[in-house]
Formats: C-alpha cells, structure tokens, sequence
C-alpha cells in the first residue's frame, strides 16, 4: 500500500469527551506532520485550532461534527450547530442524521434536513453518518437514497460511539447504492492498516480514523 495516499485520505480523529486543547493541538501537529487530509475535532475546540494553524504553512482541513453523536437534535439545532461551526473556521461538516426518521421511514424530513444543513455549510463539504450498526440492509440502502437526493458530498459510515464501526460489508453496500457524486467515508474500529487499505480499495475515498497515524509511526520506526 502506499501510505502516503492513504494518509493524504485519514481524518485525523479525535472526538472522545476527555479531549483537552492540548491533546486537540498535539492531533493538529501529527495530522501537519503526517499529510493527513483533516483533523476531525469537537466543535468546541474548532476556534482555537483555526487561529493554531492560520499562520502555519498547513493544508490541513479542520472537520467537526454535528448532531453527534446520537442525531436527534432538531434540525433548527444542527444549522445552528453547523453555522456557528463553519464562523468559527471548519473546513468540513460530518452530521449525524436522525436514525428514529429512517426507521419511521420519515424520508421527505431527512433529506429538508440534510439540504438545510448543507445550506448552512456555504460551501463547505458536508459528510452525512447514518450510523449503519443500527440500520438494516434496507435501511441503508434508503439512506443512500436520500443523501444522494439531498446533495450531500459524502455518506459516512458510523460515529465510532455506537454498537459497531465500518465494515467492509457496508463500505461495498454505500459504494454501490449512492449517486456518482457522493463519496464514501468509513469510520469506526478501523484497527489496523490493512483494515484501512481495505476500506479504499472497496470504494472509501475517505478514512476517519484515531489509529492510522500512531501505527503508521510504529512502522516507520521498526
């Protein structure tokens, strides 16, 4: 594999509760140092890494997320989340849809959800999680559907704060069923290299991931 490609597609993530500025400027340095496409952070830190990396010479994105991790905010929330994230310098949105919606087969909702946040994005990418351990084949399938409908830039397997991550299975699934200008995003228990040379190569043009750049580290140093 060629680990710069795939560092060139990792989100560099970091998103559990715990987070303190200065673990999220330690992430900005590996994702710098180690080419990664984003740093994924919580919306809280993302003014702070903003003005960290302005006057860095960086093409490091600052991604964060809304809704997260659960996806049952109104919708008024998530704009309002997503407008102040994009003031305060994101370069990317990962929003969680409504799970409940899908499951009650509310599609119209989800996708004046969906096109509502991207609104507020003003043109920034928007990565939709539909957190698939929770959904059925059908289910997702649907949600394929309805974020190619909606004109979202990606679907994005999974939070990583629920009951599974990405599968292989499902990168293939998403890969398969969404519109030819929607990209796919694994994210969730991508534990080793291998696993993440798989995700790509089975149609994911991104990876979200806390481990890539800590093994990457272990190998160069064997």
């Amino acid at each position: 594999m060629d680990m710069n490609e795939l560092l060139a597609k990792c989100d560099h993530t970091l998103l559990k509760q715990s987070a303190k500025w200065e673990d999220i400027r330690a992430l900005c340095d590996e994702g710098m140092d180690n080419g990664c496409m984003s740093v994924c952070i919580p919306p809280s830190y993302v003014k702070q890494a903003y003005e960290y990396l302005r006057d860095k010479e960086t093409k490091l994105k600052i991604c964060t997320v809304i809704g997260f991790p659960n996806g049952y905010n109104t919708t008024r929330v998530k704009v309002l989340e997503t407008e102040e994230a994009v003031l305060d310098g994101a370069d990317e949105i990962d929003m969680v849809i409504n799970i409940g919606w899908l499951k009650d087969k509310r599609e119209d909702e989800i996708v004046e959800e969906i096109k509502a946040v991207k609104k507020a994005c003003h043109g920034r990418l928007l990565k939709v999680i539909i957190e698939t351990c929770l959904l059925t084949q059908e289910e997702k399938m649907a949600a394929c559907k309805l974020v190619t409908k909606a004109g979202a830039d990606y679907i994005k397997t999974s939070t990583g704060f629920s009951t599974g991550g990405a599968t292989p299975q499902d990168v293939a699934l998403l890969k398969a069923n969404v519109g030819k200008n929607v990209k796919v995003k694994a994210a969730g228990g991508i534990a080793s290299l291998e696993d993440a040379d798989l995700m790509l190569k089975l149609g994911a043009s991104r990876l979200g991931t806390s481990k890539i750049v800590a093994l990457y580290k272990q190998l160069k140093n064997k």
